[in-house]
């Protein structure tokens, strides 16, 4: 019997020091991700033609990324991947959202879950292990359209009245491409359902723009 408790108390030790290792890679991806949110929190005051700096600024922070999740996918034994996501999906979604609004910002296109672990150096390898699941790959591309409806306000603030019209028009189809979906996790559900707030703010932002005639009519 005595033998039976050693080995349950061993299970938990065991259990405990990964849990702490995994924390510690998680703390060092948790302070890239913030300092990268912060410096793209700069676009909101930045006129567009001021932007590319602060791109080059994200994208070395991006490819560091690497470092914690080799480091996560070494430390994760097989087969354990969704026994221990948790730990870091909060982390990862915001870096998920600043590649994804990295790659708007500089070529007003959809980064897809592919390019984001190639961006980031996630290895097809690890998936048993550590990988991008979709669900947090969707949660940073709301993120992103959050942040987007922010950007369509603030750039008309700074006398930039296009980029209202590019954003309405990549954020529709967007929002298309998640109705296709089949979301069945409530959260995910929830923020998707918020997007249509997002979609109201920059049409409006839009309207007004075409109202006051302070863009070029297109063609």
């Amino acid at each position: 019997m005595d033998s039976h408790w050693d080995h349950v108390n061993s299970l938990l030790e065991q259990d405990g020091e990964l849990r702490e290792k995994i924390r510690e890679e998680v703390a060092d991806l948790d302070k890239k991700a913030r300092d990268m949110a912060g410096i793209l929190d700069k676009i909101h005051s930045t006129p567009s033609n001021s932007i590319n700096p602060l791109l080059d600024a994200v994208r070395p922070i991006l490819h560091s990324c690497h470092e914690p999740f080799a480091a996560l996918a070494a430390i994760v034994p097989p087969n354990q991947f969704w026994r221990w996501k948790d730990m870091w999906s909060h982390s990862l979604r915001t870096v998920v959202y600043a590649a994804a609004l990295v790659e708007y910002l500089a070529n007003r296109s959809l980064i897809s879950l592919e390019q984001t672990s190639e961006t980031l150096g996630i290895k097809e390898e690890w998936k048993d292990r550590f990988c991008i699941a979709v669900e947090d790959y969707l949660h940073g591309l709301i993120t992103m359209v959050n942040e987007l409806s922010r950007l369509a306000v603030n750039s008309v603030t700074l006398g930039d009245y296009e980029a209202p019209i590019q954003i309405s028009f990549f954020a529709k189809n967007l929002f298309a491409g998640f109705t296709k979906l089949n979301l069945k996790n409530d959260m995910l559900r929830r923020r998707f359902d918020s997007l249509k707030y997002d979609l109201k703010k920059i049409e409006e932002v839009v309207y007004d723009v075409k109202l006051r005639k302070l863009t070029t009519p297109r063609t």
